[in-house]
């Protein structure tokens, strides 16, 4: 299989700074997408840090061939490495003290796909019709859907809506949750921050995949999103299987 990929970050409407960070490596079949938080310069420097350091760790598997490592465990090392890089940065530096970032990420093997994750960001698939989130929110929000405090259609008026319970970097440790699926010709993967999700709905994000020509999604969503406040960095990888 091979896939067809597009990118775009946007500052939104109310930040100054875009914390959101992103990798294309269509070599390796990696791709990282990371929302950093910490202050004004803590989340740039945290979500970089992380995805540059989750694309080494995977590039160094993929160089020794000999790994006796499986796809998921790569991914845990490369998170395990990232989440060490982003907390001595920040014991080293007293102004990107209590950094952290989401990040979540898709690594293409032969014939599955593995997705890890830390934090909100997300990743869907969509197999048309239907569109699935394929990792769970690490939020307070979610939490309290989960223990039945708060309904979904309340979501959007839960205050602390955008505190995460699990970061890459804030603490010394992390465990990213990684799901496996076999590959499907015909399916589309969406990578997104919470500047997108928390504004555009699923439903609606699957019509603008599914209806507008590939390189037109991106920013779409993008601007559908500022349309709807734009009140977050606003970051999407959009990805299409094919033969």
């Amino acid at each position: 299989m091979k896939v067809k990929v597009s990118g775009l970050t946007d500052v939104g409407l109310k930040r100054d700074n875009n914390q959101d960070y992103f990798i294309v490596d269509e070599n390796l079949g990696l791709f990282i997408l990371a929302d950093g938080m910490g202050g004004h310069l803590g989340g740039e420097v945290a979500s970089q840090i992380a995805s540059e350091t989750i694309q080494t760790v995977v590039k160094e598997h993929s160089i020794k061939k000999t790994t006796l490592l499986t796809p998921s465990e790569i991914l845990q090392s490369a998170y395990s490495h990232a989440c060490q890089a982003v907390f001595n940065q920040s014991q080293e530096d007293v102004k990107l003290k209590g950094m952290g970032t989401t990040a979540v990420s898709v690594l293409m093997g032969q014939k599955s796909l593995y997705v890890a994750n830390v934090g909100d960001s997300r990743c869907y698939l969509i197999h048309p019709p239907y569109i699935w989130q394929m990792t769970e929110d690490h939020s307070l929000l979610n939490e309290q859907i989960r223990a039945g405090l708060v309904k979904p259609e309340q979501a959007a008026l839960f205050t602390a809506r955008n505190v995460i319970t699990r970061s890459v970097g804030f603490e010394e440790t992390v465990s990213a949750d990684i799901v496996e699926r076999e590959i499907t010709e015909g399916d589309y993967l969406l990578l997104c921050s919470d500047g997108l999700s928390g504004l555009v709905s699923d439903r609606r994000i699957c019509d603008v995949c599914l209806t507008l020509p590939f390189d037109d999604v991106a920013p779409r969503l993008v601007e559908e999103a500022k349309r709807n406040g734009g009140d977050d960095n606003i970051t999407v990888i959009f990805i299409q299987i094919h033969p």
